[in-house]
C-alpha cells in the first residue's frame, strides 16, 4: 500500500468509530449552532496573491515539527502577519491533529478556516461544519470519480467551500470535469510524500481562466511566492516553513509581502 492508501483505510476506520458514537443525523442537529459564515473562497481572489496559513503538528515524512506548539500562540500570530485564511490539519495518526485544534482556531482568530483532512465520507463534511470549519479539501487521488462527486455536492449543501486537489494530470481532468471552483495545485505526491515544486507551474497551464488556483507544498520565500503569482496562483498554502520560524507573524509577513501585517479581505 502507498501512504496514500493506508491514510484514506485509516480515515475510513477513524470515522466508522466516531459515527458508531455519534450518528450522522444527531451530528446533523449541532448545525443549528453553527457560527457565522466566513467566506473562504473570497479570501483567496483578494488583491495580490493570498497566503493560506497551516497549523500543523508533524507529517508522515517530517515528523514532529514544532514540539508544544499551540493554537493559541500560532493562529493569532499568523493573523497578525497578514494571512488571508487558515488551514488546520484534523487527521490524528500522521499530523496530530484534531478536531479540538479546529475548534480553538475557530475562537482564537476572524480568519476562514480550511478543515485539511483525508474527507472520504459525508460523515467528515458535517463534522467539519460543526467544528467551524468554511471549507474543506478533497483529494482526488484519495477518491473514485462517485465519491469525488457527491462530496463535492454533500460540501456545497452545507455550505463549505471546496478546495479539489489535484497532484498531476489525471487529477486535473478529474477536478476539472467536476467543475470544480477552487483547484489546489499539489507539489507533494502523497503516494511516496515525495515534493517537486515544479508540479503546480507545470499544471496551472491546463486550468481554465476564472477557476481559483491554490498552489500546495514546498514553498518558504517570498521570490517562489512572487513567482507564483506572476504565472497566475491565486494563493498558496504554507505550512511547515512557518511552523519551523521562530517569529511565525514575521515569517508570514515575508512570504506574504505584508508590511502593514493583518491585510482587509478585498474582494476584486
Amino acid at each position: 500500500m502507498s501512504r496514500l492508501d493506508e491514510l484514506v483505510d485509516r480515515a475510513r476506520r477513524t470515522v466508522r468509530a466516531r459515527s458508531d458514537q455519534v450518528s450522522i443525523s444527531d451530528l446533523r442537529t449541532q448545525l443549528k449552532a453553527r457560527g457565522e459564515d466566513r467566506p473562504f473562497k473570497e479570501a483567496l481572489v483578494r488583491p495580490g496573491i493570498s497566503v493560506i496559513a497551516e497549523f500543523k503538528r508533524r507529517s508522515p515524512s517530517a515528523g514532529e515539527i514544532l514540539p508544544g506548539a499551540t493554537i493559541a500562540d500560532v493562529v493569532p500570530a499568523y493573523q497578525r502577519g497578514g494571512a488571508a485564511a487558515l488551514s488546520i490539519l484534523t487527521e490524528e495518526s500522521g499530523f496530530g491533529g484534531s478536531l479540538d485544534d479546529l475548534r480553538e482556531a475557530r475562537a482564537a482568530c476572524d480568519l476562514p478556516l480550511l478543515r485539511k483532512d483525508f474527507v472520504v465520507d459525508p460523515y467528515q463534511l458535517v463534522e467539519a461544519a460543526v467544528n467551524g470549519a468554511d471549507a474543506v479539501l478533497l483529494i482526488v487521488a484519495a477518491l473514485d470519480p462517485d465519491d469525488l462527486a457527491r462530496l463535492y455536492e454533500e460540501a456545497q449543501a452545507l455550505d463549505l467551500d471546496t478546495i479539489v486537489e489535484a497532484h498531476d494530470e489525471d487529477d486535473l481532468k478529474a477536478a476539472l470535469e467536476l467543475d470544480a471552483d477552487v483547484i489546489g495545485l499539489n507539489n507533494r505526491n502523497l503516494r511516496d510524500f515525495t515534493i517537486d515544486t515544479e508540479t503546480a507551474s507545470r499544471l496551472i497551464v491546463d486550468v481554465p481562466a476564472g477557476k481559483t488556483v491554490v498552489a500546495e507544498s514546498g514553498y518558504s520565500s517570498r521570490e517562489q511566492v512572487e513567482e507564483l503569482e506572476r504565472i497566475g496562483v491565486d494563493a498558496v498554502l504554507i505550512g511547515e516553513s512557518l511552523m519551523r520560524a521562530a517569529d511565525p507573524e514575521s515569517a508570514v509577513r515575508e512570504v506574504a509581502g505584508d508590511e502593514q501585517g493583518t491585510r482587509e479581505h478585498e474582494v476584486l
